[in-house]
């Protein structure tokens, strides 16, 4: 009897469970046999089942920045056994090593997802737009977010497949960015805000990456070198005069000076910061374990 059923028994099961798992990748596949759509319906049932992942990351990330939410390993250890004892069956089963990058990646294993992504794309070859993205998405979240060179490659495979995937859109303004092209990663980011709806966390991920990518731009040395680090801090300070109720920014500030050692204008930002949330017990009790991090 086929493991399939079984397989597909025990992702109706954690269905029930409510997790968060990576979305399975869109796209058509070429009409496969009985065995291939018990596999795919196994793999749909899981991914439905533990719930749509978010588009974020990359940290907080953003985007990214696609992150897994939640998603345990052992939650698809009954899952990733099946798949990997069928592609050891069926090496050139290129669905069933891009299921098992999905699982990997759900399961915030970047190095174990690239790897399976990388033998679906030597199968399948580049050009599939969901697939080249997926695996330089899997290449940044190995590297630490950072976007090495073999993932803006599939990006841009990606975007040439697909010119409105967005997540190869917002990995290679990120790339850009990193590489200090901020000119090149706002022009990506803008046409990709044009397109983004306003209630979604990637509209205001993007709202911060431009505007960090434009005081970068800003803050950048003679001849377009590195940022000034005392300039971003100079012009971190100065928003948050205008707009004191930014919590995360206050930290952001205190920590930098630090950084800079100028542990004085740490502490009156510290100041500053506890008269914007007096009364915010969160937030005061967040300034306090910034404080601490100056001794």
């Amino acid at each position: 009897m086929s493991a399939l059923p079984i397989i597909g028994l025990f992702v109706v099961t954690l269905a029930a469970l409510g997790f968060a798992a990576w979305p399975l990748v869109r796209r058509k596949y070429r009409r496969p046999g009985k065995a291939g759509w018990l596999l795919l319906g196994a793999v749909v049932l899981f991914v439905l089942g533990v719930g749509g992942g978010s588009y974020l990351m990359l940290g907080r990330p953003h985007l990214a920045e696609r992150s897994a939410m939640g998603l345990k390993t052992d939650e698809v250890n009954g899952l990733v056994p099946f798949l990997i004892e069928r592609v050891r069956k069926y090496p050139n089963d290129a669905r069933a090593w891009r299921y098992l990058g999905q699982l990997y990646s759900g399961a915030r294993a970047p190095g174990q997802a690239a790897a399976a992504y990388s033998k679906a794309l030597a199968i399948e070859g580049s050009g599939d737009a969901e697939l080249d993205a997926a695996f330089g998405e899997a290449l940044a979240m190995q590297n630490g977010g950072n976007v090495p060179d073999q993932a803006m490659s599939a990006f841009e495979a990606a975007i040439a497949a697909d010119p409105k995937n967005m997540a190869a859109r917002f990995y290679l303004g990120l790339g850009k960015s990193q590489r200090n092209d901020q000119a090149g990663a706002i022009a990506i980011w803008r046409q990709l805000l044009s397109e983004t709806p306003n209630d979604t966390p990637l509209h205001q991920l993007l709202i911060d990456r431009i505007a960090m990518a434009t005081a970068a731009a800003s803050a950048a040395g003679p001849g377009g070198g590195p940022p000034d680090p005392r300039k971003m801090v100079a012009m971190l300070a100065a928003r948050l005069k205008d707009d004191p109720k930014d919590g995360p920014g206050w930290i952001r500030l205190v920590r930098a000076y630090h950084v800079l050692g100028e542990d004085d204008k740490a502490r009156t930002a510290l100041a500053d910061a506890r008269k914007a949330f007096a009364g915010d017990k969160t937030m005061l009790a967040a300034f306090d374990t910034a404080e601490k991090d100056l001794k």
